[in-house]
């Protein structure tokens, strides 16, 4: 089923997000001068972090959020895995979502919303089956149906569930709902990690029936 936009998405969703990413600029521009000052302080430069995401439709943006890890690597030059190189203010700015302020800024340019499927890695796209793509068919969100329903702690194939679900029933009630329970579990800090992982683990693409009787 492909999206068909309602009203509330045609004419009110995107000046919403603009105004709501608008006003927490505003009000968390102290918060997020001390954080840019203790990231600096704490793991060094850059104080951002720059990656490149797939938005609406697929296509490419670059996503900032504040950097979290070091940039240690083995006697080969590869960098650490993510848990050692995650320090324990990183740990903190996770767990509370801080890191992910600067994304406000992608809100207000109108290459994110505030309730979406969450920006993935490019490298993921060829990995979607045509369900899990479908993801893609709106701008993806700096909070969604997948980080109030367990964020890191669910599988893949749940989250992607969610998000299409997601997709399929964009109201402004829905929006509002999901923006109270992110506070809500933002405070409880629930879902960060995954069962064996500092974050969560990569996505390799959803088995197949076909592949599971090979």
């Amino acid at each position: 089923m492909k999206h068909k936009k309602g009203f509330y998405e045609k004419c009110i969703k995107r000046p919403q997000d603009f105004l709501c990413a608008l006003l927490a600029c505003i009000v968390l521009s102290p918060v997020m001068l001390i954080i840019a000052i203790l990231v600096k302080l704490k793991i060094g430069s850059p104080v951002l972090f720059s990656q490149e995401r797939p938005g609406l439709n697929g296509k490419v943006f670059k996503l900032y959020k504040f950097r979290t890890m070091t940039n240690e690597k083995d006697e080969n030059g590869n960098l650490l895995p993510d848990e050692k190189r995650l320090t324990s203010f990183g740990r903190t700015l996770r767990s509370t979502s801080l890191d992910e302020l600067p994304e406000l800024l992608a809100i207000l340019t109108g290459k994110m919303a505030v309730c979406g499927p969450r920006p993935l890695l490019v490298k993921y796209l060829p990995l979607y089956n045509e369900h899990q793509a479908r993801r893609h068919e709106v701008r993806p969100g700096f909070t969604g149906l997948a980080q109030v329903n367990g964020r890191n702690s669910i599988s893949w194939e749940e989250k992607f569930d969610l998000d299409v679900e997601y997709v399929d029933h964009i109201t402004f009630v829905g929006d509002w709902k999901i923006i109270l329970k992110t506070v809500w579990t933002v405070l409880k800090r629930e879902g960060i990690n995954s069962e064996t992982s500092a974050t969560m683990e990569e996505f390799k693409g959803t088995k197949t029936v076909e592949n599971n009787n090979i």
